[in-house]
């Protein structure tokens, strides 16, 4: 009886976190009849349900439960990482699939940035992602213009002093080929990688998140697409420690 109890939430709390509509819009849906729980029509919109037990249909159609939902995205440019923006669609709205309203990108991608950006509502593996002492690796493949100095590798290893006298930490620089490079960071600054380049001469001209922890890039996802996380990726990033990986 305790545990179900500690269950309960309100039907507009569950409606608005599946995405089917804000809290003013759910109150107006069960007011019009169009909300059942276990068969019966609900017309309170703060009714307690439990939403692991109960059946909660949407004119006709059962609204299914989900507590938390991950997704590895293949953030295409011209999006913007967010989870609404007046002016350019968001990464979240990419999602269609989703059964959650409440998702949010696990930190940012510039708007011209391609490639991994992980989706979820589940704030703690978020913050343990993003928290500045985890460090955790993120790799990314970037094109750029200019001549590398040729102790570019080595200054990225000693750290990075940028345009504003800030140091980053140690990162792995790996030249591909002329012009062609990918690098290891370990913490999030703005627009880092930009200014990184930036700072030993040279700009970048594309940049794509190849990985973030564990979690890699699903090479069969185009720009645009994205698809659930396997319960192995999940478990990896959840046990995902500081200092697991050297760069």
């Amino acid at each position: 009886m305790a545990e179900r109890k500690k269950a309960m939430i309100r039907l507009d709390k569950f409606l608005t976190e599946m995405g089917q509509g804000t809290r003013s819009q759910v109150k107006e849906m069960a007011r019009k009849g169009r909300i059942t729980v276990n068969g019966q029509v609900a017309r309170q919109a703060d009714l307690k349900i439990n939403p692991e037990a109960d059946q909660i249909c949407l004119d006709g159609a059962e609204v299914a439960y989900a507590r938390t939902e991950y997704y590895m995205l293949n953030k295409p440019q011209g999006v913007v990482s967010a989870t609404e923006d007046g002016r350019y669609q968001t990464v979240t709205q990419l999602i269609t699939g989703a059964l959650r309203g409440d998702l949010f990108p696990v930190g940012r991608l510039d708007i011209d940035t391609e490639g991994l950006l992980l989706l979820t509502n589940d704030g703690a593996l978020a913050h343990n992602l993003l928290s500045p002492r985890k460090h955790v690796d993120k790799v990314y493949f970037a094109r750029i213009e200019g001549k590398l100095p040729g102790d570019a590798v080595g200054r990225a290893a000693a750290g990075l002093v940028l345009e504003d006298g800030t140091k980053t930490l140690p990162a792995r620089l790996e030249i591909l080929e002329p012009g062609q490079v990918r690098l290891t960071i370990r913490e999030g600054k703005f627009h880092q990688v930009k200014r990184m380049f930036e700072a030993m001469g040279c700009r970048v001209t594309y940049l794509k998140r190849l990985s973030m922890g564990p979690l890699v890039l699903d090479p069969a996802l185009a720009p645009g697409e994205y698809r659930p996380l396997t319960e192995q990726e999940i478990q990896d990033l959840q046990g995902c420690q500081t200092g697991q990986k050297q760069v």
